[in-house]
C-alpha cells in the first residue's frame, strides 16, 4: 500500500509516524532529499555542517534545518541485502541525526551514533519483514483471515462456523464491456468499480474475502459486541456510499466518453463456514456454505426484478431499515419460494 514509513523524532514533540503512498504527491520532495541523493549513489553516510564557515546547505531540507537552529546533519544507511533501490521492499532503512550544540556533533558522539545505528538496523529489519507478513495477508486474505493464518490456522478443513452479515456484488454487463473495450480499460474500468463497492464494504468495517471475477464476497461478522442490527447496519451504510462512489466515478467516465458502470447487490443473514478449503497443496480461505450460495442467487436475482439491491427476509428482519416487499422468488438450489426485500428509499433504486 505504501511505498515507504518515516518516523520522525524531536525531543519536544515525541515521535511522529508518516506514511508514503506509490507515486504520492511527496515524491518530487524527496527526490530533491539529501537521503534519495545517498541511495541513489550507494552512500553509506552524510554529514553535513548547518552553520558557520564549513557549512554546505547543498539540499532544501538542510536549509530548512538551519533556519530552526540545527547546527550539524548525520545521515545513515544501512542496507539488509546487497542492493537497495526505490523498487526493493524492505531494502534497508535511511536515516539522519540533527543536533542543535553549537559546536555540533563530535567524533565520539558520531562513533557512538554509529553504533546504534547497527542495532535499530536489527530490530527494524525484524519489525519489517512481521509487518510485511501481516499487511500482505490482510491485502489477500483480509485482516480477520490473515491474523488467523499467522495465529497457524493453515491446514485444509482449519475454520469455524460464525454467523454474518453476507454481501455480494457483482458487476453489470461485465462480459459486453469486456468485448468492446481494450483490455488495459476494461481493467481500469473494473478497480473502478472495486474501489466504489469493495472500497465501501473495508470503510464500514467489512471484510472482503473473495474478487470472483468481477463480483466481490464480503463479510459484516456478527460478534459479542455487534449484533444483527449494527452488522446490517453497517451493511447498508457500505451500501450507500457504493452508490455514491459509482455515481462520482460514472461522472469521470462519461466524461472521457467510456460506458458508466453499474452493480447488484444481495444483502443475506446466516451461518457459515469460515475457513481454509481447497487441496492440500492450495487453499483458500473463505466462507463456504448454503448462506453463501444463497446470497449470490440473491445477487443475480437483481436483475430479474430489476432493483440494484435485494436482501433476504433474515436481513429484513435484523435491520432498523424500512423494506419494501419485491415478492417471492424461487432460489436454485433452496426448496420453496422465499420472499425477497428492496430499500423503500432511495438507495438501491435505479
Amino acid at each position: 500500500m505504501y511505498a515507504a514509513e518515516a518516523l520522525n523524532w524531536k525531543r519536544d514533540g515525541g515521535l511522529e509516524l508518516r506514511s508514503f503512498a506509490h507515486g504520492g504527491d511527496e515524491l518530487a520532495q524527496w527526490q530533491r532529499s539529501p537521503l534519495y541523493h545517498m541511495i541513489e549513489h550507494k552512500l553509506p553516510q552524510l554529514r553535513r555542517r548547518l552553520t558557520g564557515e564549513s557549512a554546505i546547505l547543498d539540499f532544501d531540507l538542510l536549509e530548512e534545518l538551519a533556519d530552526e537552529g540545527y547546527t550539524d546533519y548525520l545521515a545513515f544507511l544501512v542496507r539488509f541485502n546487497e542492493s537497495l533501490d526505490q523498487d526493493k521492499v524492505g531494502g534497508g532503512i535511511i536515516g539522519s541525526w540533527c543536533t542543535d550544540r553549537e559546536n555540533g556533533f563530535t567524533n565520539e558522539d558520531i562513533l557512538s551514533l554509529q553504533r546504534v545505528e547497527q542495532r535499530i538496523a536489527v530490530a527494524f529489519k525484524i519489525n519489517i519483514q512481521k509487518k510485511l507478513t501481516e499487511n500482505i495477508l490482510a491485502a489477500y486474505l483480509g485482516p480477520d483471515a490473515g491474523r488467523q493464518v499467522l495465529d497457524g490456522r493453515i491446514k485444509r478443513g482449519d475454520g469455524a462456523t460464525i454467523r454474518a452479515v453476507i454481501w455480494f456484488s457483482d458487476m453489470r454487463e461485465s462480459t459486453r464491456l469486456a468485448d468492446t473495450m481494450t483490455a488495459e480499460a476494461f481493467l481500469r474500468a473494473l478497480n473502478e468499480y472495486f474501489e466504489s463497492t469493495a472500497g465501501a464494504v473495508l470503510k464500514h468495517q467489512g471484510e472482503v474475502l473473495r474478487f470472483i471475477g468481477d463480483a466481490v464476497l464480503a463479510i459484516f461478522p456478527i460478534q459479542e459486541d455487534r449484533d444483527v442490527a449494527e452488522s446490517s447496519r453497517l451493511a447498508m451504510e457500505a451500501a450507500r456510499e457504493a452508490e455514491i462512489n459509482l455515481g462520482r466515478v460514472n461522472e469521470e467516465r462519461v466524461s472521457r466518453g467510456e460506458p458508466a458502470l453499474d452493480f447488484g447487490l444481495g444483502l443475506h443473514v446466516g451461518e457459515v463456514l469460515f475457513g481454509n478449503i481447497g487441496v492440500p497443496e492450495r487453499v483458500e480461505f473463505s466462507v463456504v456454505g448454503p448462506a453463501a450460495n444463497e446470497v449470490a442467487r440473491l445477487e443475480s436475482l437483481t436483475k430479474t426484478v430489476g432493483k440494484r439491491i435485494l436482501v433476504s427476509k433474515a436481513f429484513a428482519d435484523g435491520s432498523n431499515e424500512q423494506w419494501e416487499r419485491a415478492g417471492e422468488y424461487e432460489l436454485r438450489g433452496v426448496k420453496s419460494p422465499i420472499p425477497v426485500y428492496t430499500p423503500s428509499a432511495g438507495v438501491g433504486k435505479r
